[in-house]
């Protein structure tokens, strides 16, 4: 009798759990291994900072993520991912990244935590260079991972145009903005699959204390995929008012097999992205300054970048890469003209499993 009760046991707890596995995808562990060998003159677009020839880590990350399906109306979605920082020396170990709970339902995909903006994210696949010292973040502003927010995405209405926002908790900012969020529309296919195109408009007001407006176009014919993206930012901290101006970017890639060439040109002339306050904090940190926003004292920014590479897909998980990237600018920090040009010559792997 109780040898049968054990086999009822173990027959009904396997039961269970094929029905958990049954409306449960994951937890999944995922993760990313990217490091460069760089040479650069400036160092202010590299990811350390640093100039002369550097390992840099080109934002490693491990995750987990995962969906329960309550029922066929509903699915809850989880996700935690860990930027992995312990490659060099900087005694950082890990980095905050999109961590959030969601509710996917068929009126549309709620997630509430840390994510990237709609406004970032509108940016799709375009940035042929992301996550590098080419990354078009270091010219145009906006590229925001921000936490204590929610995001809503639509369905895909008539198999191509979505509808998204982002709203911040602003009592959770000190900020000089009443209110954070950003919107979007995109249209087609952001991995060019599905349709041969993509676009998309978006909009943003008071995250990183900035206002914007971004357009986004990338078309897939044959081999080449070629892109555009236009922007302008204005600051909205008082004492950066004077902060105001144009990005875009133009971009082009063939791919041939497991090779891929690319090639982008940038401009700005805001002066409110990465490459502009580094350049600046690193000026007035020299100087022996108490800096707190050195970009209060820049003006008449203008930088062009141009940037060359190729992707080599060694496997399905395997990417070795190189490019050469050069900034050519200058602006006046205190009324002084500040050279902001740099040559970068990149060379790197990426693993992800």
């Amino acid at each position: 009798m109780m040898k049968k009760n054990l086999i009822t046991a173990a027959i009904l707890s396997c039961t269970a759990m094929t029905s958990f596995t049954a409306l449960a995808d994951g937890p999944n562990f995922y993760g990313r291994a990217d490091l460069a060998l760089t040479n650069s003159d400036l160092g202010v677009a590299t990811q350390n900072q640093k100039d002369g020839t550097v390992i840099e880590n080109n934002f490693s990350w491990l995750g987990v993520k995962g969906t329960e399906k309550i029922n066929d109306d509903f699915e809850i979605l989880y996700q935690m991912e860990f930027g992995v920082s312990n490659f060099d020396n900087s005694g950082n170990t890990f980095a905050a990244r999109n961590t959030f709970i969601g509710l996917k339902t068929n009126a549309g995909t709620a997630l509430v935590g840390r994510n990237d903006t709609v406004f970032k994210q509108s940016e799709s696949g375009f940035d042929l260079f992301g996550n590098s010292n080419s990354d078009i973040d270091l010219l145009a502003a906006g590229q925001t991972r921000s936490g204590d927010g929610i995001s809503y995405y639509s369905p895909k209405l008539a198999d191509m145009l979505t509808l998204n926002a982002t709203y911040l908790m602003d009592d959770n900012y000190e900020s000089q903005s009443d209110s954070m969020y950003a919107l979007s529309a995109t249209i087609g296919d952001r991995a060019l699959k599905s349709h041969n195109f993509y676009a998309a408009a978006a909009y943003q007001d008071g995250i990183t204390d900035i206002e914007a407006y971004r357009g986004v176009v990338q078309a897939k014919f044959g081999n080449f995929i070629v892109g555009g993206l236009y922007q302008n930012t204005e600051s909205l901290k008082s004492e950066l008012a004077h902060l105001e101006g144009d990005s875009y970017f133009i971009n082009a890639a063939y791919v041939m097999g497991n090779l891929k060439i690319k090639a982008m040109y940038g401009y700005d002339d805001s002066g409110l992205g990465k490459i502009v306050d580094r350049r600046t904090g690193q000026l007035e940190n020299d100087e022996g300054a108490n800096v707190l926003d050195a970009r209060k004292d820049v003006s008449d920014v203008e930088i062009q970048q141009f940037s060359i590479g190729a992707d080599y897909r060694l496997s399905n998980n395997t990417l070795v890469y190189g490019h050469y990237a050069k900034y050519d600018g200058d602006m006046k920090l205190n009324g002084v003209v500040e050279d902001l040009s740099d040559d970068i010559f990149t060379v790197g792997v990426r693993l992800d499993f």
